[in-house]
């Protein structure tokens, strides 16, 4: 580590001496650091596939919202005119994953104007990470214009981010599909502390809330791979450690009960007759609130 922290200082002074009056500006220092070379932790593909398995889509959030009868409220998403401002690898990966849960949100609500700013924006963000290829935007942006395609919008969207995390591990560039997913899981997380916040006596949403401390465990698992190399994700992890504090006050117990099975289809299947038992109170869920509403304003600014 201390090896990468010299090789940045090295390479920040060099370019500084080539014209001592001039001072670097932050996105010549941000080029710097994503040109550098970040040492790939020795993962199995199975473990972060498994892992991000686990955590829900933010089309199936974005469901759970409509479902709840909470009106469309476009004050809650990123504003897709601001990626002008991020203008490093770290800031573009966050940001694209954020986009990705507001498309969702937008889809959700069939709110199509939206979603075309939102795929336009994405598209801009994918190109500059090199991964704009995995975006066919003329077929997604048909499923994002017609409600009736969600569950082939769901399926496609897996299907990219499937695609783009087996490309970036094999481009050593892992740790920009970890923020991808953390970016788009906490926008969907602030989606609904925000929708929650306006609706306090919608039990549902907060126990949503709630159900996320497995997925929190997840994410900061997969955080601690990367951030002893990777500075950036390092101080990201720090914040989501902070979170993942609040998120340990809450209890989920799971009270087992036997299997049965039946058969769907022709086919005979499992079903999982175990139930989940929440322990938590409201100002719990405000912890949460107020800690989500500080990394998300971190992320997008």
């Amino acid at each position: 580590m201390k090896n990468i922290l010299l090789g940045l200082l090295v390479m920040v002074t060099l370019m500084v001496s080539c014209d001592s009056k001039k001072k670097p500006s932050a996105d010549e220092i941000s080029g710097v650091l994503d040109s550098v070379k970040i040492e790939e932790p020795s993962i199995s593909e199975d473990v972060i596939s498994d892992i991000i398995q686990q955590i829900p889509s933010p089309l199936e959030i974005s469901t759970l919202l409509k479902e709840s009868e909470t009106k469309y409220d476009k004050d809650y998403l990123n504003d897709p005119e601001k990626i002008s401002d991020y203008n490093s690898n770290y800031k573009k990966a966050l940001a694209l994953g954020v986009y990705g849960t507001d498309l969702g949100y937008t889809n959700i609500y069939e709110q199509n104007q939206d979603a075309l700013f939102y795929l336009n924006s994405i598209k801009s963000l994918a190109d500059d990470l090199s991964i704009g290829q995995f975006f066919d935007i003329g077929t997604i942006k048909r499923l994002a214009t017609n409600s009736k395609n969600l569950d082939s919008l769901l399926l496609i969207t897996t299907k990219n981010f499937n695609n783009i995390n087996n490309y970036l591990q094999e481009q050593k560039r892992s740790n920009l599909s970890i923020l991808l997913l953390s970016g788009g899981w906490l926008e969907a997380l602030y989606i609904v502390s925000r929708v929650s916040e306006k609706n306090p006596d919608n039990e549902q949403l907060k126990e949503t809330i709630a159900e996320q401390k497995v997925i929190m465990d997840n994410v900061v698992l997969l955080m601690s791979f990367y951030k002893e190399n990777d500075p950036n994700i390092r101080q990201l992890s720090n914040r989501f450690e902070k979170l993942q504090e609040e998120f340990n006050k809450i209890e989920i117990k799971t009270v087992y009960r036997e299997p049965t099975y039946e058969v769907v289809d022709g086919m005979l299947v499992v079903k999982d007759n175990s139930t989940s038992e929440i322990i938590m109170n409201d100002e719990n869920i405000e912890s949460i609130r107020k800690q989500v509403y500080e990394i998300r304003e971190n992320i997008i600014n």
